[in-house]
């Protein structure tokens, strides 16, 4: 695969998440060129325009910004894939999946014709669907091709969590799991403040569980509501994408909840979901095997069964 050289990166799709994403990247530094891709050239090419008036005062200068075809990607570092219909509101992300695969399926096509042989980030809903479908049809290997899956509801969640107990949300330790959407789940007897147990700081604190459960809802909710109020989201998942970025350019072995591809880590294959991976240079590296308790992992099983149902039914006949 292409190796980190140039510290190129390819947006495909300038609405509100891509743009989110690109405007924040210019608070981060070592990255060599911005390519931006849409089916409405006239709106990447004013969005680069504008970005790159603001190159003075960004932390990186020298970055170019630009917009352009599919070629472009032929010799990139990074593709993030934000391009698709919206979720409107009361629509599930699962009910944007017929639309959204045909999409999606289009741009693949493109990306495989150019030659890419980088780190494609799938954003665009329903995101564990949509990672599948790019790496089927662009044929990549799967630690290459994955979905920034539920770590805008990790944030959400230690967000949450470090709101009510009244420490740093950096210091909450614990992953939102399964789809990204409303069959996700939190593994309580995995997540930590600090090196301690929460349940056992709750436990000391005379805290009960039905706060976990109120903070769990709110976190599953948190889409709804906001797309209710201002009609999309897009400042969370656009800096959790900056962040998997630069995992990736900067070869971390960052551990985030990514939909990754499953080969039986967790007792199922052959689809993306929602899990702790290791992220590096090459894509996925490894993925983070937390032990689960039974109820936990029948709601693991459920939430791949919800996914699989939706491949089979509306994906698959459509590739």
């Amino acid at each position: 695969m292409n190796k980190i050289g140039n510290r190129k990166i390819v947006l495909v799709g300038t609405g509100f998440v891509g743009m989110s994403m690109a405007y924040s990247l210019l608070t981060q530094r070592g990255i060599d060129e911005l390519v931006l891709v849409d089916v409405n050239k006239d709106k990447a090419e004013g969005e680069a325009m504008d970005l790159s008036h603001g190159l003075p005062y960004a932390a990186n200068s020298k970055m170019v910004i630009k917009s352009g075809g599919y070629e472009e990607c032929a010799d990139a570092s990074v593709i993030v894939i934000t391009a698709g219909a919206a979720q409107k509101p009361g629509q599930t992300r699962l009910e944007l999946t017929a639309i959204n695969t045909q999409i999606m399926k289009g741009i693949s096509e493109e990306i495989k014709k150019s030659g890419f042989n980088g780190v494609i980030v799938v954003a665009s809903n329903p995101v564990d669907i949509m990672t599948y479908v790019v790496q089927k049809v662009t044929g990549l290997p799967t630690n290459q091709v994955f979905g920034s899956g539920t770590m805008l509801d990790t944030a959400r969640l230690r967000y949450m969590i470090g709101k009510y107990l009244d420490v740093n949300p950096n210091n909450v330790h614990g992953y939102i799991m399964g789809e990204h959407g409303d069959s996700s789940f939190i593994s309580w007897t995995n997540s930590y403040i600090g090196s301690k147990s929460l349940l056992e700081l709750l436990d000391e604190q005379g805290k009960g569980l039905e706060d976990l459960l109120e903070i769990y809802n709110e976190v599953r909710d948190a889409a709804y509501e906001i797309i209710e109020k201002k009609h999309a989201t897009y400042y969370g998942i656009g800096l959790s994408l900056n962040r998997l970025v630069a995992a990736i350019l900067n070869n971390e072995d960052l551990i985030l909840s990514v939909s990754a591809y499953q080969n039986g880590e967790y007792g199922q294959k052959g689809l993306y979901i929602g899990v702790p991976a290791i992220v590096s240079r090459d894509g996925i590296r490894d993925i983070l095997k937390l032990p689960l308790n039974e109820v936990d992992q029948c709601k693991f099983d459920q939430s791949c069964e919800n996914i699989e149902k939706i491949i089979k039914e509306t994906v698959d006949p459509l590739l």
